[in-house]
């Protein structure tokens, strides 16, 4: 009995001493949950970058890192991700910087009317030119990647050939569009995205100025098969993660995280570049879209008929205490690099 009962306290000792360190390693293996906040539809590409973003943290930490995402404004509305995220309601979050103006001067350079060719290389050009300045305005967050849209054009009812094609005509715009368009002798409309179709059917508006993947995404091929290649300019985002958020992630996250900046931005230009040529050969195909371009001499013209909005920018973040000429130096020489 003595034995018998002796045997049954060393097995119970062992069994003691073989379960309790089971328990820590299985808290350990709980993964990071992280949060991303998108304000537009799942289709389109911020989304899209979103969900690769995700699929390659989850992948490259071996499922270390699990990702939610929250497309269309379902975590955080457009305007209110940014501060979203430095207050914590989500650990991630992609915006446009042009919807908060004046907040955002440094990358504010690139949506300037320089005539970026791609995506691409206005995505690399804006990380290349925050990253170069250190921009107080992300000073809150950690940068984990940025891109553009693609070059805004102008799309409408009736062709434009010439400068004069647009003069007097009401364009649907939004943000830096309408003084482009004013100064090129059009009539800036604003209006929500959502209205536009309508507004095109009943000729309220007679075109309008945006990036050529909604073409096909928004089916404007539809109502707008006419497309005039000016490369007007460009809206810059940004993917930033809550600070004390970063802060608490293991060293080889942070790694996987930072490894991926650069990549994803040039990975998203041209994921988006290549969208615009498909929205393009299926709105030839669907509804027979016209491109045209302006005579030579009228698109050497259109730095110097826009440069007073370039001047504007250098004098309002000069009188922030910032080297405006020098940014927008900055910004064309980083257009010239990434634009070969």
């Amino acid at each position: 009995m003595k034995k018998t009962f002796g045997f049954l306290v060393a097995a119970l000792l062992f069994a003691t001493l073989v379960v309790i360190p089971v328990a820590p390693q299985q808290a350990s293996a709980e993964p990071i949950k992280l949060t991303y906040a998108n304000f537009p539809p799942a289709p389109t590409f911020p989304c899209v970058q979103m969900e690769r973003w995700k699929q390659e943290v989850e992948k490259r930490t071996n499922g270390k890192v699990v990702v939610q995402t929250f497309p269309g404004g379902t975590l955080l509305p457009a305007k209110n991700i940014f501060d979203g995220v430095i207050s914590g309601s989500a650990d991630i979050g992609n915006f446009a910087m042009s919807y908060q103006p004046g907040r955002f001067p440094i990358s504010e350079a690139i949506d300037l009317p320089l005539g970026f060719p791609s995506a691409k290389a206005a995505s690399l050009a804006l990380y290349d030119l925050v990253d170069k300045y250190k921009a107080k305005e992300f000073e809150k967050v950690k940068i984990l990647t940025m891109f553009t849209c693609p070059p805004a054009n102008i799309m409408t009812k009736t062709p434009v050939k010439t400068l004069a094609d647009l003069k007097g005509m009401e364009l649907r715009c939004a943000g830096t569009a309408s003084e482009i368009i004013k100064l090129l002798g059009g009539i800036p409309v604003a209006m929500p995205q959502s209205d536009t179709p309508e507004a095109l059917q009943k000729g309220v508006v007679k075109g309008h100025v945006s990036s050529m993947e909604v073409l096909k995404d928004f089916n404007y091929a539809a109502y707008t098969a006419n497309a005039t290649l000016v490369n007007l300019f460009v809206v810059s985002f940004a993917v930033v993660m809550n600070q004390a958020k970063w802060d608490s992630l293991p060293a080889d996250v942070k790694k996987v995280f930072d490894d991926l900046r650069v990549e994803q931005a040039k990975w998203t230009g041209e994921y988006v570049d290549n969208h615009v040529q498909d929205a393009i050969k299926w709105s030839k195909e669907k509804y027979n879209l016209q491109l045209f371009e302006l005579p030579a001499a009228e698109k050497a013209e259109i730095p110097k008929m826009l440069d007073p909005i370039i001047k504007a920018y250098v004098k309002k973040v000069t009188d922030q205490g910032l080297p405006g000429e020098e940014i927008v130096k900055d910004a064309l020489s980083l257009k010239a690099k990434y634009e070969k």
